[in-house]
């Protein structure tokens, strides 16, 4: 079984393929899709993700039979899976040695905010922070460095720093 300094050697590799391609090319954005369809006795939210599906649910105290997690939990499991991805590609960019790697995400939503006269309760999960647990015998400066870069580029992490304006429409369909 290979470890996870083999890993990133590979990682290493592939993201400066990645980078000299994306450099001929011309680069530019890649399209983001995701579709999510309310499953129709049980209400699980099925998202699909090209061809991948995850299930998210309520708990039964919220009418869910708790199939999957809530809405809130995936973003905080998305915002750890970020990263965790982005400490991997910058610990290969930089050349830190990684032996092992997890991060532990924790927020807080509070489910009255919905509530029609509570107006001072945030609607949205707050108080986000993480946790980097990692085993490397890199040194303090180094690990300094790689947190920096990981703080600069994470995409979901930046997101949910500065949010940005995003658009809904309605399209009826049916009867």
């Amino acid at each position: 079984m290979s470890s996870l300094r083999e890993y990133l050697a590979q990682k290493r590799a592939a993201l400066l393929a990645r980078r000299a391609a994306s450099a001929e090319s011309g680069g530019g954005p890649v399209p983001l899709r995701a579709t999510v369809t309310a499953e129709g006795r049980s209400g699980v939210r099925r998202i699909r993700i090209r061809d991948f599906q995850i299930l998210s649910d309520s708990g039964p105290d919220f009418a869910g039979y708790d199939l999957g997690p809530g809405s809130p939990e995936l973003q905080a499991g998305v915002l750890g899976s970020c990263v965790t991805h982005i400490f991997l590609i910058k610990a290969a960019e930089l050349e830190v040695p990684v032996d092992a790697l997890s991060v532990d995400v924790r927020a807080e939503y509070d489910p009255r905010a919905q509530s029609p006269d509570t107006t001072d309760i945030p609607v949205y999960p707050q108080n986000f922070r993480y946790e980097v647990h990692l085993d490397s015998p890199a040194s303090d400066e180094e690990l300094a460095r790689l947190h920096a870069e990981v703080e600069r580029v994470c995409p979901i992490l930046n997101l949910i720093r500065n949010p940005q304006d995003i658009t809904g429409t309605i399209v009826r369909v049916g009867a």
